[in-house]
């Protein structure tokens, strides 16, 4: 029986986006080991993330706490699942006690969530969490994230205070559209530097976040380590408002 054609094309699609990431690191001149593609499956059931899972893919990431609540018990396990949508305080235990298999949170702001996903994750005895600060590069007040002069003091924060989470890099949306340009890409990198320097480690410890369906490859010739792919893979979504990542 043939698979639906849905599916059969996000599994192509799948396989450009890879092929693409993989010219993007070479042109670089860095190893294409060093960049790992989120496939975003906002929106898509549960059937068609199987798809891309059977075709070889591991690493999924969801905006919304509901919706990867829902689906994450109805996937494989060792799915690597990462969450890249704005996340309330008050939400955290259900997400971290819901997902037992979410590797990441990309997208810590504050103190306050920072302080929120230390304590629930010793309470619920589960092994230290990857987070990466999220940054506003852009400068837009309808965009959540820490202004680059404070990402260096809550990367401290983490790194000093939050024994249960591993600071692991930095993240950024880009502008309203949720496209990017170079500058939010050269914001970001700096701010990595800067952040480097005061926690005195490499600068290959520390990834970026940054790059999705219109401007992956440039965010990774860029320096992009995770680079966050939804509609190119999965195709168009429906949404009943609009909001999310392109």
């Amino acid at each position: 029986m043939s698979a639906p054609a849905t599916e059969s094309a996000a599994e192509a699609a799948l396989r450009s986006v890879l092929h693409r990431a993989r010219q993007a690191a070479e042109r670089s001149g860095r190893s294409p080991d060093r960049v790992r593609v989120v496939a975003v499956s906002k929106t898509k059931p549960s059937d068609v993330i199987r798809h891309v899972y059977n075709a070889g893919h591991r690493c999924f990431g969801e905006n919304y706490v509901q919706e990867i609540i829902e689906k994450a018990p109805q996937l494989p396990e060792d799915i690597e699942w990462h969450f890249i949508g704005h996340l309330q305080s008050n939400k955290v235990k259900s997400l971290l006690a819901a997902v037992p298999n979410l590797e990441m949170v990309e997208t810590v702001d504050d103190e306050k969530l920072a302080d929120r996903l230390d304590r629930v994750v010793a309470n619920l005895g589960r092994k230290p969490l990857k987070v990466l600060v999220q940054v506003n590069t852009s400068g837009e007040e309808s965009k959540y994230g820490v202004d680059p002069s404070g990402c260096v003091d809550l990367a401290k924060h983490i790194k000093l205070r939050c024994p249960n989470l591993v600071f692991s890099g930095l993240m950024t949306i880009g502008m309203l559209d949720y496209s990017s340009t170079p500058e939010n890409f050269k914001t970001l990198s700096n701010c990595r530097g800067e952040v480097c320097e005061a926690l005195g480690i490499p600068e290959e410890q520390c990834e970026l976040s940054m790059g999705m369906s219109s401007d992956f490859e440039q965010a990774i010739e860029m320096g992009s380590t995770n680079v966050r792919i939804g509609s190119t893979i999965f195709g168009p979504r429906e949404y009943p408002k609009k909001d999310g990542i392109q």
